[in-house]
């Protein structure tokens, strides 16, 4: 629940699995955050329908309505996103394509973007996160470009119960997040 007179951030990964890496990670960027701004983590990405423009109008399926709630009410937007063939995946995309039409009135236009993610390989998603920061620009997000956190070989960074134990990634997080409340106080 937002806290009364704090920024807000929505934050979402773009996983879809249980134990997911990029889950883990944004839990934790969540609960070690040192600065004044409430998150609230937005875990509904597989409840949405795939996009279909002959439904959006003005009766767009709850689960739009719900998530285009969310984002119109954030301040900023927090997106963890794992690599999938080099991209983003279909989920995460999905989402977008659902906020960012006409019907959903510009919710995510120079909406203040911080982005993050994790991957087993070497890249640590550093090609999902171009690939994601070219969707966002098109749609005119207001993306952060520094820090960059491409958490490489995450498998040694998070442990099997989902909690980062690399002080550096969450020095990174929280750096980034900070930047993200910065950007919105800024307006």
């Amino acid at each position: 629940m937002a806290q009364e007179n704090l920024p807000s951030i929505l934050a979402l990964t773009g996983s879809l699995r249980a134990q997911s890496y990029n889950s883990a990670l944004l839990r934790a960027a969540v609960k070690n955050h040192s600065g004044k701004v409430s998150i609230n983590i937005y875990d509904d990405l597989a409840r949405l329908p795939m996009y279909n423009q002959d439904f959006d109008n003005e009766n767009p399926p709850p689960e739009v309505v719900e998530l285009r709630g969310r984002v119109a009410a954030a301040d900023g937007l927090f997106i963890v996103t794992p690599e999938h063939n080099a991209s983003i995946p279909a989920a995460l995309k999905n989402a977008i394509d659902w906020c960012s039409t006409a019907p959903a009135n510009g919710i995510m236009v120079a909406k203040p973007t911080a982005i993050a993610g994790a991957s087993p390989g070497a890249f640590g998603s550093a090609r999902a996160q171009i690939a994601l920061r070219q969707i966002l620009a098109s749609i005119g997000s207001d993306v952060l470009t520094k820090p960059e956190v491409t958490v490489f070989q995450c498998h040694e960074r998070i442990d099997a119960d989902g909690n980062v134990n690399d002080p550096f990634t969450l020095s990174l997080l929280d750096d980034l997040l900070g930047a993200l409340t910065a950007r919105i106080a800024r307006g």
